[in-house]
C-alpha cells in the first residue's frame, strides 16, 4: 500500500505542480505524520522533492522532473503503449512521434507493433478514416459541423451540430453532439455520417443533460421482449451483441435468445438478416411482421 501511495504522491505532483500535506492526507486517509514520511522515501529514492512553510508553501517538485521509465512494470508499459496506439488511429497530431519516443523509453517491449486498431469499416471508401479526423479537428476547435444522417428507421435528413464526443458502444462509434435542428443532444452513429464538412463558425460548450440523450431520430421506439431461436451456425453473431446471459443453449445445437430490444426498422433487418437460420417464437406479432416481410421478399423475386 506505501509503495503505491508513494508513487501516486508523485504523480499528484507532477499534475498539480504543488500540494500540502494536509490534503494528502485527506486524500489517502493518514495522517500527516505519514505523508512526511512518505515524502522522506521519494527524497531518498532520488525524487527531487522539497517543502516550503507559509503562505503558499507545501510540497512541491523540482521544475521539469519527469518519471524515469523503471518505475513501470512491462505490463503498465504495454498498456501505455496499447493507449497510445489507439489514439493513433484517430491520427490525433504528433501522435507518431509520441509513440516513438515512448518505444524508445520503454526499450524492454522489443516490439510494440502487436496491435492496430481502425475506425473504418469493412468495405469503406479511403476517406471513411478520414471523418474521424475531420470530427476530432472539430472538437478540438470548437468548430460547428454539418452533415446527412440516415437514422434508425431510413428516414434521411440534413444536420447541423456542435459535436462533444466520440463514443464506442456496442461494436459501433457514436457522436455525441448538439443538434441545432433540435435543439439538444443527440446521439448519431459515425457510419450513418454523410458527406461531413467541417465549418469555420465555432460554439460554445454546452451542459450535458443528466437524462439519456436519444439517439439522431425524434421517434421513440417501443421496447419489445422477443425469444427467438438461432441455429447453431450462426452463433458467432450473437456474441457480437449479446452476453451468455441471454443465451440458453438446446439440445439440437440450437440456441434461444430472449431479451428485450427496440422494436422498429433496425430489429426487422437484423432478424432477417439470419434468413433461415432463425425462428421468432414470441411475440406473434413479431412473427408476423417477419413472415409479411418474407412473403414480399418472395413477391419481388417471383416477378
Amino acid at each position: 500500500m506505501k509503495s503505491s501511495r508513494v508513487f501516486e504522491i508523485t504523480t499528484i505532483l507532477l499534475n498539480k505542480g504543488s500540494v500540502t500535506a494536509r490534503e494528502l492526507a485527506s486524500r489517502f486517509g493518514v495522517s500527516t505524520r505519514t505523508i512526511y514520511r512518505d515524502i522522506d522515501i521519494l527524497s531518498s529514492s532520488g525524487v527531487p522533492v522539497y517543502m516550503s512553510k507559509g503562505n503558499g508553501g507545501g510540497i512541491h517538485l523540482l521544475e521539469d522532473y519527469t518519471l524515469n521509465r523503471t518505475i513501470f512494470s512491462e505490463g503498465e508499459s504495454e498498456n501505455l503503449l496499447m493507449a497510445i496506439k489507439t489514439l493513433q488511429a484517430t491520427q490525433y497530431p504528433d501522435l507518431d512521434a509520441a509513440l516513438e519516443k515512448m518505444g524508445a523509453i520503454f526499450k524492454k517491449i522489443s516490439n510494440h507493433d502487436w496491435v492496430e486498431v481502425d475506425f473504418s469499416p469493412w468495405a469503406s471508401l479511403p476517406n471513411e478514416q478520414n471523418k474521424f479526423n475531420d470530427i476530432k479537428r472539430a472538437m478540438l476547435n470548437r468548430n460547428v459541423i454539418q452533415f446527412g444522417y440516415v437514422n434508425g428507421e431510413g428516414h434521411q435528413s440534413f444536420r447541423q451540430a456542435e459535436p462533444e464526443k466520440l463514443i464506442f458502444k456496442n461494436n459501433a462509434w457514436y457522436l455525441l453532439a448538439f443538434c441545432r435542428q433540435h435543439q439538444e443532444h443527440r446521439t448519431f452513429r459515425i457510419s450513418r455520417l454523410k458527406k461531413l464538412e467541417v465549418l469555420t463558425e465555432n460554439f460554445e460548450k454546452k451542459v450535458l443533460p443528466r437524462a439519456k440523450v436519444k439517439e439522431g431520430s425524434s421517434a421513440r421506439q417501443p421496447l419489445i421482449v422477443l425469444k427467438l431461436c438461432f441455429k447453431a451456425q450462426v452463433i458467432n453473431r450473437l456474441y457480437d451483441y449479446f452476453d451468455d446471459s441471454f443465451l440458453t443453449p438446446n439440445v439440437d445445437g440450437s440456441v434461444t435468445l430472449v431479451a428485450e430490444l427496440p422494436e422498429g426498422e433496425w430489429l426487422y433487418s437484423y432478424i432477417l438478416s439470419f434468413g433461415s437460420s432463425v425462428e421468432v417464437i414470441e411475440p406473434k406479432s413479431m412473427r408476423k411482421i417477419i413472415a409479411e416481410r418474407i412473403r414480399q421478399a418472395l413477391e419481388l423475386y417471383a416477378r
